[in-house]
């Protein structure tokens, strides 16, 4: 066994997930924040003119609304009568990543943190309707059994509307119907929007390793999922496609997920800018039908404000649930994440769900990973042989190459065959770190004992520290290699895979070294095996 390759290997593949994670944040960089200001207001088109229809100004006299709290089973939110928007959301059955006596920010009216979600009407000319700088009046907040409904009204420019957002009891999605009508004396056309204004601070809570995407996102036919960078926003450059009938808008956060999923079956505009001093807009806007005096038409949008569940963003729209990203490695991230999800509906443990996953793949890579070991417990056998040879012929490496050959010729040997089972487990290794790192359902889930989340680091750096000594003493399995330098890579390469693994989450490490622990029994089973049939042989020839 070439030693030296599986060790290269090793190091490549922990080297590439840095490598990666660096050149991730290096192409995506966090812009720099700025000072906000709590006025601006998007520049939005109309979807038949494409012309500006919302000054971008607002006065102090409209800046001031009353904010409503409202709270559910799942939310802690906040309505602005201004805009009659949501402008905070705190997630009740999410702790805060770093203080876990808080719970999770999402929406927020902080200048500093500024993220509201808004709708509203446009017209030919700035504020001729109701929007998100118009003052509504706060009607009520409805209990029913299991939702809760929030109702504003405004009148403006000759339209009324009256705005409920519904909340369902254990879902985080929010309905809102604006019921629209014609309080004027004659036609009128006007256009509605769905808007997230966001700035570019980091989400309140990300940790200083969190190398995932936080920006606006939206969803097409044509252009499928688009990340969008406030830095090519600022500078006219994002490129994204502009219409569409079925999709969506967002912003994307580690776990989480703000996104607008308006009417699937009319045609929407799309447009993502600068709106102030480090405020970001993406908004889809829409034509309304003719309306005659006295006539009305209700419009429906869902606003999804929650963790990337996909079972649940699914329910919402089809494609919702894209903003789930593994990368590169979603061909094989998401039956992965489809089968653990399967497990963990019986054992109700995602700890326990990963050791199962990890004797599953151990089963199905069984006949690959027993002929490596056959071929390894093979090279054990023969070294005293190999030492001869390499005696023999000394730094003659064209005749030592040469008999070298014919040895693992005759015994039926693959030199390479003991690098076999780490290589096999490399690509489950990538795309098991990327189901925990994007799977919400693995933030803050406990195993047992002292690991009470999964996806982030051991506390105590026990499993870790156990990953090393299952990997000496599966090291110690091995043929010792002549090769000095060989030997010491040996002795060295479980402490600096170890120290890798300090830094990776706590699942990723026990898999590993359930795998470990797998490998060792089969490892010891399959030599002693073999070592008996090789010594049955000898006795038989004699």
């Amino acid at each position: 066994m070439n030693f030296r390759q599986l060790m290269l290997w090793l190091i490549v593949a922990f080297c590439t997930i840095t490598i990666w994670n660096n050149w991730h944040q290096y192409t995506n960089p966090t812009p720099v924040q700025t000072s906000s200001q709590g006025n601006e207001t998007p520049n939005l088109p109309i979807s038949t003119t494409k012309e500006a229809a919302i000054d971008s100004q607002t006065t102090l006299a409209q800046a001031t609304g009353e904010l409503i709290d409202v709270s559910t089973d799942l939310y802690r939110l906040k309505f602005d009568t201004l805009g009659a928007q949501l402008v905070y959301a705190e997630l009740l059955a999410h702790q805060h990543a770093v203080d876990n006596t808080q719970q999770t920010l999402l929406l927020d009216n902080d200048p500093n943190n500024f993220f509201v979600a808004q709708t509203g009407l446009s017209g030919a000319t700035p504020d001729v309707y109701p929007n998100q700088k118009t003052l509504f009046t706060y009607l009520k907040t409805e209990k029913q059994d299991n939702r809760t409904l929030v109702s504003f009204e405004a009148q403006k420019g000759g339209l009324q509307v009256v705005r409920t957002y519904t909340i369902e009891n254990n879902s985080y999605d929010i309905l809102v119907n604006d019921k629209i009508t014609n309080i004027s004396d004659h036609d009128i056309t006007a256009s509605q929007y769905y808007q997230i204004t966001r700035n570019s601070a980091d989400p309140v809570g990300t940790q200083k390793f969190d190398h995932s995407f936080h920006g606006l996102a939206l969803y097409t036919e044509s252009g499928k999922f688009q990340k969008l960078k406030f830095s090519d926003i600022a500078d006219n450059d994002a490129e994204y496609t502009k219409e569409t009938k079925a999709g969506w808008i967002s912003y994307v956060q580690h776990y989480f997920v703000t996104a607008w999923v308006p009417d699937q079956t009319i045609t929407h505009h799309l447009s993502a800018r600068k709106v102030g001093d480090d405020r970001y807009a993406l908004s889809t806007i829409s034509a309304l039908p003719t309306l005659a005096p006295n006539a009305s038409i209700t419009t429906q949008a869902n606003l999804w404000v929650g963790p990337q569940d996909k079972a649940g963003l699914a329910a919402v729209n089809p494609t919702l649930d894209v903003v789930v990203d593994y990368g590169w490695v979603t061909i094989l991230a998401k039956p992965m994440f489809s089968f653990m999800a399967w497990i963990h509906s019986i054992v109700g443990n995602w700890g326990w769900t990963i050791i199962i996953l990890t004797i599953v793949i151990k089963l199905i890579l069984f006949p690959l990973s027993a002929a490596s070991y056959k071929s390894m417990a093979k090279m054990k056998r023969v070294a005293p042989r190999m030492n001869a040879i390499r005696e023999q012929y000394g730094d003659d490496r064209q005749k030592l190459n040469a008999a070298m050959f014919q040895l693992y010729k005759d015994e039926k040997i693959n030199p390479m065959g003991g690098c076999l089972p780490i290589l096999l487990q490399i690509p489950v290794f990538f795309t098991l770190y990327r189901v925990i790192q994007s799977s919400v359902e693995l933030r803050g889930a406990p195993w047992l004992g002292w690991i009470h989340d999964l996806s982030v680091t051991d506390p105590y750096y026990i499993l870790p520290v156990l990953m090393v000594l299952s990997m000496f003493l599966q090291f110690a399995l091995n043929p010792t290699p002549a090769d000095p330098m060989q030997a010491k890579m040996m002795k060295i390469m479980p402490l600096i895979f170890g120290a890798f693994m300090f830094f990776f989450p706590a699942g990723l490490v026990l898999y590993w070294l359930v795998n470990n622990i797998l490998s060792i029994a089969q490892q010891a089973y399959i030599s002693k095996k073999y070592n008996a049939e090789a010594n049955e042989a000898i006795l038989k020839h004699k």
